[in-house]
């Protein structure tokens, strides 16, 4: 369940691989493109922030977007952009990749 994170919601990391694993959300990474390459969540599409155009948004009207960084606040900024586009996205993982690793999950490197 996600919980409140100011106006937007904080999944965790366990909540967003059930999620991915059900194909129910994409994932969009804000990180810039060095950092993707370092390590990423399978899955998940790169639209760095600095050059973020929520215009480039994937959209599927049955899967739910999710933003994430390395620790939690690029993707609420990016957030926080989508909002200012008049994009529904609301969620994000919380404490980012940095969660993510920290739960002992995987990662894809390249």
């Amino acid at each position: 369940m996600p919980m409140p994170d100011g106006p937007f919601f904080a999944l965790d990391a366990d909540e967003t691989r059930t999620l991915l694993d059900a194909g129910s959300i994409i994932l969009v990474d804000v990180r810039e493109p060095h950092e993707f390459a370092q390590a990423h969540i399978a899955g998940a599409v790169n639209l760095p922030l600095s050059r973020f155009d929520p215009a480039d948004v994937p959209t599927d009207e049955r899967k739910r977007v999710v933003f994430s960084c390395g620790v939690g606040m690029r993707s609420f900024k990016a957030l926080e952009m989508a909002k200012d586009a008049g994009l529904s996205v609301d969620t994000h993982l919380g404490g980012g990749l940095k969660a993510w690793l920290a739960a002992g999950l995987p990662v894809e490197r390249g």
